[in-house]
């Protein structure tokens, strides 16, 4: 039986559908460019903590980066956040939208017999509440948090725990995420891998690790 591993942030659900509510806050060209340099920060302190082995969760790293990214913004464009602000973006963090294709992807694979899990960076709780605002969550077996190793991804640790976890064999588990570190990490470790090319100018890491397909959307997954 094959085992699918979903990253959950920026795969299956939108970070970017913080856009709209930015939009208000900042106005229409800055908003995506915000957005991305959250998302950015965010993920960069989570590889630091991992470094560092100081683990403080996932929350830290998305408020921390959000902190951060407001303080640039009002240096390099006079574009304040207030505390009430930063507040309500935090608090739509955990009502972003699943992208499309992902109800429909997932029942299908559900129903084809294949085991489904959602496997993150976020905390249990954060990704229960996330799944269940974007109407996933009866979708998966089970959620494999990172925050039970007290690390994050690449760390091999924490795909080898997700194996252990879930009782799947390294040959029968796929890996399906946006993120070219995360292919990269499940692939070092023996598993198979799809890179779901989310936008056209999306660029795979250039480090001679081929992800075992290229997929636009979650549709086109063979397996």
């Amino acid at each position: 039986m094959t085992t699918l591993a979903f990253d959950v942030y920026g795969t299956l659900i939108d970070t970017h559908g913080v856009v709209r509510l930015l939009t208000t806050f900042l106005g229409e060209a800055h908003a995506p460019i915000f957005s991305q340099r959250w998302r950015d920060k965010q993920l960069e302190y989570s590889f630091r903590q991992g470094l560092m082995r100081d683990y403080q969760g996932f929350k830290f790293c998305t408020t921390a980066a959000l902190a951060y990214t407001a303080a640039e913004f009002e240096r390099k464009y006079s574009l304040g956040l207030s505390n009430a602000q930063q507040t309500a973006l935090i608090e739509h963090y955990s009502q972003l939208p699943a992208f499309n294709d992902v109800r429909e992807s997932l029942l299908r694979l559900k129903n084809s017999g294949h085991r489904c899990y959602a496997f993150s960076n976020g905390s249990h709780e954060a990704v229960s509440e996330l799944l269940k605002n974007a109407k996933i969550f009866d979708l998966f077996d089970d959620i494999v948090s990172c925050e039970e190793v007290q690390s994050y991804k690449p760390n091999p640790d924490v795909y080898h725990h997700f194996t252990k976890k879930t009782s799947a064999e390294g040959k029968g588990t796929w890996l399906i995420s946006s993120n070219s570190f995360d292919i990269i990490g499940a692939a070092a470790v023996g598993w198979n891998t799809a890179w779901l090319q989310r936008t056209d100018d999306a660029l795979f890491d250039p480090w001679d690790i081929e992800p075992t397909q290229i997929i636009a959307s979650l549709d086109k997954l063979k397996l």
